[in-house]
């Protein structure tokens, strides 16, 4: 804003021998910069009025020339013009603060529906410490919200399934500082990171399905079982495209919550769709050691009735599955068949002998389709809950095993789908985590690959398993295949046989 007062007292000094026009003492300055800044209208029309009664009693006595009064005039329409531009600027000025606000605020609610804000979010609910130091003391804070949770899900008020539909997106296309991060070597997305996105989300999700707006801090503590699938629709993901994720909760039990999430790209002026994942998370006690239960979930019409069937089947799918496990009971007739042949293409027919094996054209050993790797679980990767995220888990196992895949194939493998992760323990900070990627099945030009993690404990040299991954890729040409040599080596076979089964029901 221009100073006005000092403006008059540079006019007056012009025509100093004239009274109609006196030098300002100090405070009018002061007092006329008060006014416009304060109130923009309220000065112009007091100090014109002012000057026009001025300029009248000059002109009755006549004390002032005609070239006073001729500058006196021009002064006062400078005056009028000054105030007017000066209003004019003002009022800029204020539409443009308020405009400036309007966005600032709009930016802010956008913010807090980026990916970037989701594990914020998750801290303020849980009410967990951003810094490694006071991690002790938050987790201690904890323990007294054991008495805030239900002692039975009837105590438990339902929801609905849009009460925790969320919206989230990864600004990749309108913002590409954030770009580095998900950036590969060939400027393709990091499917690493997109799983630890979704993670994140099902999480923030499943804590929205059991919000409750009493409590300043949720006493659940939510984590992640299983990854039940994550079919991909469309094998590119643009690096330089906005992405968007959304998702709600379909299914519950007492304990547990099935959350499905969509993965949509804006390209062409719409958000098509990339891949969709389900992941079932279960809730816990303050100190992650009990269940606890969660809130009913009741559908709102026949379309919503309809996806909680399909959780119900899918709850009943995982329970066939886990009972006919390899681990459990004995492989199939046509399990036990197909091994049989296995082994008999591999005898050496000039000694037909069970110990001498030669290995069939175009195919490799299972022993030899491995790839290991190892990581020190830092405090930098822990979750709300001091442990290790489990989306740092799945990228770490994806890319192990996606390297694994592209030394068998021989080339850059596209995954075709992720099947059954299952989080059996969790990972401690400072645990020494061995990841192992072995290629287990092949057919045609797709490779399925099983990582399995566990946990080694230095000092007690034992070794704990806590996850095992099952990722499907596809190559762009014919794979060997790979073929197993022990009891052990079939059985991984099989497993690997059944989850590609699963994966590409249509081969």
């Amino acid at each position: 804003m221009v100073r006005v007062g000092k403006s008059v007292q540079n006019l007056s000094a012009v025509c100093s021998d004239c009274i109609l026009i006196p030098p300002l003492p100090p405070p009018v300055p002061s007092f006329l910069l008060f006014l416009s800044s304060s109130s923009p209208l309220l000065p112009l029309p007091l100090l014109f009025f002012l000057l026009l009664l001025l300029l009248l009693k000059q002109r009755q006595t006549s004390s002032c020339s005609s070239q006073c009064l001729h500058f006196t005039l021009r002064f006062t329409v400078w005056f009028f013009l000054h105030f007017s531009l000066s209003l004019s600027l003002s009022l800029s000025l204020s539409l443009s603060v308020s405009l400036s606000l309007s966005l600032s605020h709009t930016h802010t609610k956008s913010d807090a529906s980026c990916v970037s804000a989701v594990r914020n979010r998750l801290r303020e609910i849980v009410g967990a410490s951003t810094n490694w130091s006071d991690h002790q003391q938050a987790m201690t804070e904890r323990v007294s919200l054991s008495s805030m949770l239900a002692r039975s899900q009837q105590d438990l008020p339902s929801r609905r399934m849009k009460d925790s539909y969320l919206e989230v997106f990864l600004p990749l296309g309108s913002e590409p500082q954030l770009r580095e991060k998900y950036l590969t070597f060939h400027n393709t997305v990091r499917f690493g990171r997109i799983l630890e996105d979704l993670d994140s989300l099902a999480v923030l999700i499943s804590y929205s399905h059991t919000y409750n707006p009493d409590l300043k801090r949720s006493p659940l503590s939510i984590v992640t079982a299983l990854v039940d699938k994550i079919g991909r629709t469309h094998h590119v993901i643009y690096p330089d495209c906005d992405i968007k994720f959304s998702g709600h909760v379909t299914w519950v039990g007492k304990t547990s919550i099935e959350a499905k999430m969509h993965m949509s790209q804006f390209r062409d002026g719409v958000f098509s769709p990339v891949l969709d994942a389900t992941f079932v998370m279960v809730a816990r006690d303050p100190e992650n050691k009990r269940a606890a239960f969660v809130n009913p979930i009741q559908p709102d019409g026949p379309d919503e009735e309809k996806i909680l069937q399909e959780g119900e089947a899918n709850k009943s799918r995982r329970v066939d599955l886990s009972t006919a496990s390899l681990l459990k009971v004995a492989p199939t007739d046509e399990e036990r068949k197909l091994i049989h042949s296995l082994f008999l293409h591999t005898l050496d027919s000039n000694t037909v002998s069970f110990r001498s094996r030669v290995l069939p054209p175009s195919s490799v050993w299972m022993e030899d389709a491995k790839l290991k790797g190892l990581e020190i679980c830092h405090p930098q990767e822990r979750n709300i809950f001091n442990r290790i995220f489990g989306g740092f888990l799945m990228r770490k196992a994806y890319e192990l095993g996606w390297a694994n895949a592209s030394s068998y194939g021989g080339c850059r493998p596209k995954l075709v789908a992720v099947d059954d992760i299952l989080f059996q323990k969790p990972v401690e900070i400072g645990s020494l985590l061995m990841l192992s990627s072995q290629v287990c099945y092949t057919q045609d030009h797709y490779i399925q690959v099983r990582v399995h993690s566990e946990v080694f404990d230095p000092l007690t040299r034992q070794h704990n398993t806590t996850n095992v991954f099952h990722f499907t890729f596809s190559s762009d040409q014919h794979v060997p295949n790979v073929v197993p040599k022990t009891y052990g080596e079939s059985m991984l076979y099989l497993d690997g046989k059944r989850h590609f089964n699963q994966t590409v029901p249509e081969l």
